[in-house]
């Protein structure tokens, strides 16, 4: 490899890096000023849809299930979420956003669009779809070294 593509491929990582890490601190930032966890706030999404599994969502998220359980009980502490026996299944529990708990979704959706609105909006059509290509190619290519 040529030492000026060397370089530019080491500033290419360290810019996504950086990036990565500020979005990281940009989304804890918006579960603080909502007054929750991240991970709670990643519960409260799941919730809302209408297949929320607490194995399913431990493993996808590469969170133990005692983890999830602790969530959802603290969730169940704040008034955010009521489970209730499971329709068709008495071992299985239902999981349903409270009317606190919706408000508190809207709320951290309204912060994360207007976050998305005053970072994003100055970017050009042209440099969106670059990006997004740039980014899918990438994610693409990193999935495949994974496997």
């Amino acid at each position: 490899m040529a030492a000026g593509k060397a370089v530019e491929i080491r500033e290419a990582i360290a810019s996504l890096q950086r990036v990565a890490a500020l979005f990281g601190e940009r989304r804890k930032q918006l579960a603080r000023g909502a007054g929750v966890s991240e991970s709670q706030w990643q519960v409260l999404e799941s919730v809302e849809g209408d297949d929320f599994m607490p194995s399913m969502f431990a493993r996808t998220r590469s969170v133990t299930p005692a983890a999830v359980s602790r969530t959802l009980r603290q969730l169940q502490e704040a008034d955010l979420l009521r489970a209730s026996i499971a329709q068709g299944d008495g071992r299985q529990r239902s999981y349903r956003l409270t009317a606190k708990g919706r408000r508190k979704l809207e709320k951290l959706h309204a912060s994360r669009a207007r976050a998305i609105e005053d970072i994003w909006q100055e970017f050009e059509p042209a440099e969106l779809r670059a990006f997004t290509r740039f980014a899918n190619v990438l994610s693409e290519r990193l999935e495949g070294y994974l496997g």
